[in-house]
């Protein structure tokens, strides 16, 4: 495995400042967004595209400071009911396979998205039960009018462009946000469709991580480090689905921490191990999204916790077995 760094919390370094700092501390790769909600700071798609030069610029900049890019990421909604935003997330997709192609990266980490409940919806909405049974009328309307056709198409374009991997981040607030929905998009939509497995989206949920990474063997395609703390005593009393702020850390049932300050390194070695076990030998890439540190203090926290737990050498034959 690689130890990996999502850039984007790293916004106010060039591109070269990023990967050297980064590169001192040890990180073998980066994750770089393209558009969508983590930017594009450091590398605009309008700029690369079709441009050798940029891209060899780019590359060598890269092979420098010893990194290489995990996955272009372009966390977007393509399916949004406002049709204006729905056109700009998938813009921006389709521009980050190009992209994908052109650098030589075979991944590309977004979101499944989120429908309306009708065609002539405002807003995203996202179904958390199952009666009364309006929901399964709004879920039935948004996985065959609108998710599987698009995604379908949304395939058939990544695939034209050399990516086979579209690795969709389970998160609540889309369709697919834990392994039985990826799952069965996948299904529809073909192999091309796997995760970006993110534990922080799960742990909140109640999902055990090492368990569902058993469910998606073969389907993992891409890894976030983020971790959760569970505030048990908020919980027991209001529940985990959550509308507060994500910095009143002290009413919240729940708020993203850097890895070790959720749960501990026993939890995390369960973690990298299970990866191991499925077959997962790729990047565990961290995303900070600490509200009480800051990027350094978070990023450097998480990489030398992670140095800890990863598995970076393949396993030897097992001579004793």
């Amino acid at each position: 495995m690689k130890l990996s760094v999502l850039t984007v919390p790293l916004y106010s370094k060039t591109p070269e400042e990023a990967f050297e700092y980064l590169s001192g501390l040890g990180v073998q790769s980066v994750e770089i967004g393209t558009g969508g909600s983590p930017g594009n700071n450091h590398l605009n798609p309008a700029e690369f595209l079709d441009n050798p030069s940029k891209i060899n610029e780019y590359k060598a900049l890269l092979k420098k400071y010893n990194l290489e890019i995990s996955a272009f990421s372009v966390h977007g909604n393509g399916v949004h009911p406002n049709k204006a935003i729905a056109e700009k997330d998938h813009s921006e997709f389709v521009e980050t396979c190009k992209l994908a192609r052109q650098f030589g990266v075979d991944r590309v980490v977004t979101f499944s998205g989120c429908p309306g409940d009708h065609p002539g919806a405002k807003y995203p909405n996202w179904v958390t039960c199952a009666w009364p049974t309006d929901y399964l009328e709004i879920l039935k309307y948004q996985w065959e009018d609108v998710l599987i056709p698009y995604w379908k198409e949304a395939v058939k374009i990544a695939n034209n462009c050399g990516v086979y991997k579209i690795a969709l981040e389970l998160h609540p607030g889309f369709c697919c946000y834990n392994p039985r929905s990826l799952l069965r998009l996948r299904e529809a939509a073909g192999e091309t469709i796997g995760a970006n497995f993110d534990p922080s989206h799960l742990f909140w949920q109640g999902i055990d991580p090492a368990d569902a990474l058993k469910a998606l063997k073969g389907a993992v395609y891409h890894f976030h480090a983020k971790d959760t703390r569970v505030v048990t005593s908020n919980v027991h009393v209001n529940g985990v689905l959550e509308t507060s702020r994500y910095d009143d850390f002290l009413n919240r049932g729940w708020f993203f921490r850097t890895v070790g300050y959720g749960h501990d390194m026993v939890e995390w070695k369960e973690i990298i191990s299970t990866l191991r076990a499925i077959g997962y030998d790729d990047a565990v890439s961290i995303e900070h999204e600490d509200g009480l540190m800051s990027v350094e203090e978070g990023l450097e926290k998480a990489i030398q916790f992670l140095k800890q737990v990863i598995l970076y050498d393949a396993p030897p034959a097992m001579w004793w077995a």
